[in-house]
């Protein structure tokens, strides 16, 4: 049986066995858990966000680099292949675990969600897969180191000691991070699927290509970059067995073009809001999504790459 946290382990350590060369650093708190450092104080970099979104991906995904041609400017960009998509996306990559203790806050994704099972999209049952490792990984969007409540928290909610727990710490704020948010496309276009009512095990295969944001200080702004390179510049395609109807009745609304929000920088909605939980969920998505049925073998596409914003957000510059 695949196990996504013991798979996402050897990643894991083939990361601590090339520490130094990734720029990432490993401690371990008094309660047994390891914390591996990816940019909160270590430089880290590409290749360190490389490792730790195949990390998250529970090890059943690839992910490289290319760059990506918006016109007059190009990004460095992200490339994901996933097969199996419910286990690698849904039950494992996906970032749908706030962890708050205290005053320490984070976003969890990685397979450690497959054990602890708390978000929705398992409570509702719309993930058939359950790993039943003796380890748990995951890796935490913040800009906080995590003490020992947080990790106590985390083993517990995963029913292991936390020993066994290992911390993939990788700040929006930081290359690393960047690179591991944005390698995230594909998963984030099925979270839609799901937040639409559409039964996300129907989705058999997945690739996706997504720019990589300039890295900034601030990391409510360096997270409003990596959303803005999903939703204005990313690319995915799924491969599924569905019927033809409910695919297009799908595509009529899940490009991030569909939301009444799009088209503002993210930055700015965070400010008009004032909370990222208070705006409409349903823009978080790709730019485009394709969409090839096995059952019929049509193909169906909505959407595309806006450079215009991209440029305003990430670039600082006019469209004009």
């Amino acid at each position: 049986m695949i196990s996504v946290n013991q798979q996402a382990a050897e990643i894991v350590e083939q990361m601590i066995a090339h520490a130094e060369q990734l720029g990432i650093t490993m401690t371990y708190l008094p309660c047994g858990t390891r914390v591996v450092d990816l940019g909160v104080k270590a430089s880290g970099g590409l290749l360190a966000g490389k490792y730790a979104a195949e990390a998250s991906l529970g090890g059943m995904g690839e992910v490289t680099f290319l760059p990506l041609d918006y016109g007059d400017f190009w990004l460095p960009g992200v490339r994901v292949v996933v097969d199996q998509t419910e286990i690698g996306c849904m039950s494992s990559q996906y970032a749908g675990w706030g962890i708050r203790r205290g005053n320490f806050f984070a976003i969890g994704s990685g397979p450690a969600r497959a054990l602890a099972r708390v978000e929705p999209l398992f409570k509702q049952k719309m993930i058939d897969y359950t790993d039943h490792a003796d380890v748990a990984i995951i890796v935490l969007e913040g800009h906080t180191m995590p003490g020992d409540e947080v990790a106590q928290f985390i083993a517990r909610k995963c029913h292991l000691p936390p020993a066994q727990v290992t911390i993939l710490m990788a700040p929006a704020a930081c290359l690393a991070g960047s690179v591991q948010i944005c390698a995230r496309v594909v998963a984030t276009g099925m979270h839609k699927m799901f937040k639409l009512g559409f039964d996300v095990r129907k989705v058999l295969h997945g690739f996706g290509t997504c720019p990589i944001p300039p890295v900034v200080p601030d990391e409510d702004w360096a997270s409003a970059l990596a959303n803005d390179c999903v939703l204005y510049g990313g690319r995915a395609h799924y491969t599924m067995r569905a019927d033809d109807a409910e695919i297009e009745a799908l595509m009529r609304r899940i490009p991030s073009s569909a939301s009444p929000d799009y088209g503002t920088p993210c930055r700015e909605l965070f400010r008009r809001f004032g909370n990222f939980y208070d705006i409409d969920p349903l823009l978080f998505c790709p730019s485009q999504v394709t969409i090839n049925n096995l059952t019929s073998g049509r193909t169906f596409r909505a959407g595309q790459p806006n450079p215009r914003v991209l440029r305003t957000s990430l670039l600082g510059e006019s469209a004009g």
